[in-house]
Order: C-alpha cells, then structure tokens, then sequence
C-alpha cells in the first residue's frame, strides 16, 4: 500500500494495516529540518523575468522540499504551495512532484473559496456588509467560487496529477465562531457545501481546515459532507473523542495534537496528548495523526520529532 492509499482509505473511513497516516497542513521548519527555504516564504518578484532554466531550478528546489520533508517524517500527503501561484505553475510544480516521487503521496493544493475571518484592517467593513450589503457580498461568494471551480476543471484535465483540496478559511476563535450560526448558514454553508460537490464529481477529496471553537458550527460544516475535517483544535475546546463520537461515521478527522502544549508544555505533557490523540482519533479509522494547526515558525523542531518518534513507534493499527 502506497501512503496515497493509506491516506484515502483514511479519508474514506476504511481499516488500515499498519501506521496510521500522518501529515502536516504546512510544514515551516523545513530550513532547520532539511536544509531549505519552505516554498511558502519565498519570493519570486522577478518570476517572469527567469529563464525556463532559472524557473525549473526554482520549481525543482520547491518540489524537493517537499518531497523530503514528507520522506523524513513518513508522511502520507502533501499539501503542495506553488509559487507563485497560477495554472501553469501549479500543474509544472505538480508534474515534477509526480515524476520524482510517483504516486507514493497525496498531493493537495488550497482551493477554498469561502469567506475567512477578515483581517483588522476591513474586519469592520465586512461586518457592515453582512448587514447592508447582502447581496453584494453574496455576489462575491459567488464569484470566489466560479473561480475555484474554473481552476479545478481545469486541474481536473489531468488525470492523477492532483488528488484533493486543503479548504484552509479559517471561521473561528478560540472562544467562538466569527459568523454566527445563521449568518454562516447563509454567507458560508451554501457556497461551501456546492464547492465540496464540484470537487467530489470531478474525483476530488476536499478536507475542510478552520482552527479554533467549530462547535457552534460543526453541523453545519458536516453537513457540506467534506470527507475531513482539519484541525479540530483542543485550544478552541474542540475535544476530538466527542467530535470522533457524534461525526465519526459521516466525516474522517485530521489533528488534534495541542500545539501550545508542543510550544511551551513539559514533555510529559507533550507525550501525554500525543498518546491521547492517538488513542481517541484511531479508534474506528478514519483518522490522520497531525498536529491542531501546522508546524509552525518558532515551534521547537525537537517537538515535532518527538510528536513524530511516539506516533511512529505506536501510531499503529494491529
């Protein structure tokens, strides 16, 4: 079984021989672990500018970061950062990934169209428009969503090149949803439950990514039948038995493990909810083992690899 597979019989909720998978959102620590920039913190201001030889270099040292990050962590997917972004770059970037690895991985690329938390600087603006500019801002729901669907048709051309879509808006903090439950159902849910479908008819997984306290909303993501959900964050109160027992049968899980505990816990603190989220998201399948956001700039690397060595020596189906 190839880690593509384990990964998708994950997401499909299946049994598994062996380890459970595992992977990461976004792997930062990629200079310190393997020696190299991670493609996401680059900047390519002159890309059109390049030589087709300076651009290859450029798309080989992105595809090789990624590929050996996923080789020394065991990794079973990869969420792939073309940069910069657009269709040929992404399908260049894919292909080289898929000629140098085969298809051992799952590769996935952001395809969110959904409305995320707004930043400081038009949270105030767009909070306003929930409220006076209704069908404005439905409108641009809509058009963020022909576009992704576009680009996936597009992708989707390509036979086994791409396997699925990270849905990385984010809708929450730690203590409660930004959209309150009726205004997500009416500026999130539908435009995020017809995305989901596209992508599922034309052969694609999607797993929806949103940090901190889903509860109020959870329904409702589910209900857009992702087939997982990310990150199920416990710094948000997201207890991951409780979520594991009343969506289980309907959607896999991502994640779980505390990052502020891999920050600045103790290391028995930090082995202890390893082995718990280990122990509630395996029970049943349909689980992939990763942290409850992303290995992240500043997260000691000595964590990581120690979050990695216990679900490597006990992340295991018998």
């Amino acid at each position: 079984m190839t880690e593509r597979e384990r990964f998708i019989k994950a997401l499909k909720r299946e049994p598994i021989e062996g380890h459970c998978p595992t992977f990461e959102l976004v792997f930062f620590l990629t200079l310190e672990a393997i020696g190299k920039i991670h493609p996401s913190q680059q900047r390519f201001d002159q890309w059109n500018q390049m030589s087709k030889t300076e651009q290859k270099l450029h798309i080989d040292y992105i595809a090789d970061c990624h590929i050996e990050v996923a080789e020394k962590y065991y990794h079973s997917a990869i969420f792939v950062h073309p940069n910069p972004w657009g269709y040929e770059n992404i399908v260049r970037l894919l292909e080289t990934i898929r000629e140098k690895s085969g298809d051992k991985y799952f590769l996935m690329i952001h395809g969110d169209p959904t409305f995320e938390i707004p930043n400081g600087e038009n949270m105030m603006e767009f909070t306003e428009r929930m409220y006076e500019d209704e069908d404005g801002l439905k409108a641009e729901a809509q058009k963020r969503l022909d576009d992704r669907v576009n680009l996936a048709e597009k992708l989707a051309k390509h036979n086994g090149l791409l396997d699925g879509f990270a849905l990385c808006s984010d809708y929450c903090f730690n203590v409660n949803p930004f959209f309150s439950p009726s205004m997500f159902s009416e500026f999130i849910a539908p435009y995020l439950q017809k995305v989901i479908k596209d992508y599922r008819d034309m052969g694609f997984y999607s797993i929806k990514h949103t940090d901190g306290n889903i509860m109020p909303i959870i329904d409702q993501i589910v209900e857009c039948k992702p087939d997982a959900l990310h990150s199920l964050d416990p710094q948000g109160g997201v207890d991951l038995a409780e979520v594991k027992r009343l969506y289980g049968d309907r959607v896999a899980l991502c994640g779980n493990v505390n990052c502020g505990l891999l920050q600045t816990g103790t290391e028995e603190e930090v082995i202890a909810d390893v082995r718990r989220s280990l122990r509630d998201g395996m029970n049943g399948w349909g689980y992939v083992f990763c942290t409850s956001n992303c290995a992240y700039t500043g997260l000691p690397l000595e964590r990581y690899e120690l979050m990695n060595r216990i679900w490597y020596e006990e992340g295991i189906y018998k």
